[in-house]
């Protein structure tokens, strides 16, 4: 089986599909590729439960577009309450959208179906053929067999790029005494009292996390929980995995290890923590969430001194506010530091176009960015930021018959803030 598409997206998390959906709608015939049954990667597949990084710490809204698109859905829906606010376990009060993982899928679905969007589910990326400065075709593996696709562009929004590692892509390495950000299982559990829960006063909650850890129940100092609206439920995430995501053993006996974390700690939920008596596990996320893996090395290397600097690139594509976040792979702390009151950043297009290609432009988490300005941009209402720039782009590209590095940065950003997209 052979397929032809204008551009294929590799990967249908938040990223990706907001990346597919912006193209489609801009005209492009997109083929979206994706190894689970659904869509929502992060956001589903390892069930993170709430998008996080919408405001600047004043509670000015710096992210919107299609974005604030898949909240105005869900919460139609009955699947979230909208924007709220949580205090970390750092004491950092932070915004905050809660949703229904199961919800997500189908309101992911409808918006890629309105748009045109032709889905591969159950699909895995095999290989890719380079010629020159371009992805000519890739291999995939489905049901069927090997299928082939030639597309005129590519998005990698995999998450761990695995569509670039195939075709010999550079990535941006760790420097001396950097380690990758651990993953973590989430864990559904319920019923849980929530008024109860609510009460415990947030020194007696840190407390309680910090007993978890010293007793080996938690693997970290947090009990923090995603509401599920219209249920008593809650996806909890207290558990650290540090591996290399893109090392399948390693990856397999995370999933091993993610599972008994989780048992640990709902015992210690229903042992010592107000409300959770009566509760137990309802389900496991299908997959671990990764927070890092690989990085591309883009045409801009995205710094955490431009975020602190507020750099409003001429290229800028998207906005961010979100501080930067390192869970260190050893010990139960976090590292948690923000950039001001009212401070947000700019991302730009070439942190989403990578060295040596001409036809393929990264979405998500995989950006050229280092491990410190990785840790603020990698959360998803940024990323579905991102997504949505990249499928513009590559639209305007396709329709061009460009590069995505020679199209008009102005026209762009006129697109984006006529799709609604934050972009002063």
């Amino acid at each position: 089986m052979d397929l032809a598409a204008d551009i294929l997206v590799a990967g249908g998390g938040m990223s990706g599909t907001m990346a597919a959906i912006a193209a489609a709608r801009a005209g492009a015939d997109v083929l979206l590729v994706e190894r689970f049954g659904f869509l929502g990667g992060a956001a589903t597949a390892a069930a993170v439960g709430q998008f996080v990084g919408w405001d600047t710490a004043a509670g000015r809204r710096v992210v919107a577009g299609l974005a604030e698109e898949v909240v105005a859905r869900l919460q139609a829906l009955g699947a979230s309450d909208g924007h709220s606010h949580f205090t970390m376990s750092t004491g950092h009060r932070m915004d905050r959208v809660c949703y229904d993982p199961e919800l997500l899928k189908p309101v992911l679905d409808a918006m890629a179906a309105e748009a045109g969007v032709r889905l591969l589910f159950h699909t895995a990326i095999l290989g890719a053929e380079r010629q020159g400065r371009a992805i000519a075709s890739v291999d995939l593996l489905t049901k069927a067999g090997v299928c082939r696709v030639t597309p005129r562009l590519v998005i990698d929004a995999s998450g761990d790029l695995d569509l670039l590692a195939r075709a010999g892509a550079a990535f941006l390495p760790l420097q001396p005494g950097q380690v990758m950000q651990p993953a973590t299982a989430m864990f559904r559990f319920g019923p849980i009292d929530l008024p109860a829960f609510d009460a415990i006063p947030p020194i007696t909650l840190a407390a309680l996390a910090q007993q978890g850890v010293a007793e080996g129940r938690l693997a970290r100092a947090a009990l923090h929980a995603s509401r599920i609206e219209g249920t008593a439920d809650a996806w909890f995430n207290i558990g650290r995995l540090a591996f290399d995501a893109t090392d399948p053993l390693a990856l397999s006996a995370a999933e091993v290890e993610g599972r008994r974390q989780s048992l640990a700690a709902a015992d210690f939920l229903r042992d010592l923590v107000p409300g959770c008596a009566a509760g137990r596990i309802q389900a496991f996320a299908p997959q671990v969430g990764v927070r890092e893996s690989r990085r591309i090395h883009g045409l801009h290397v995205l710094e955490e001194a431009e975020l602190r600097a507020g750099e409003a690139f001429a290229d800028r594509i998207a906005w961010g506010a979100y501080p930067m976040d390192i869970h260190p792979a050893k010990g139960a702390g976090l590292h948690f530091e923000g950039f001001g009151a009212d401070h947000a950043y700019a991302i730009p297009l070439r942190a989403l176009l990578p060295r040596g290609f001409d036809n393929v432009l990264v979405a998500g988490r995989g950006i050229s960015a280092s491990h410190k300005a990785h840790a603020a941009i990698r959360v998803m209402p940024i990323v579905m930021a991102i997504g949505q720039a990249a499928g513009i782009a590559a639209a305007m590209a396709a329709r061009g018959n460009a590069a995505p590095a020679e199209i008009d940065v102005a026209s762009l950003q006129d697109a984006l803030r006529q799709a609604g997209a934050h972009l002063p």
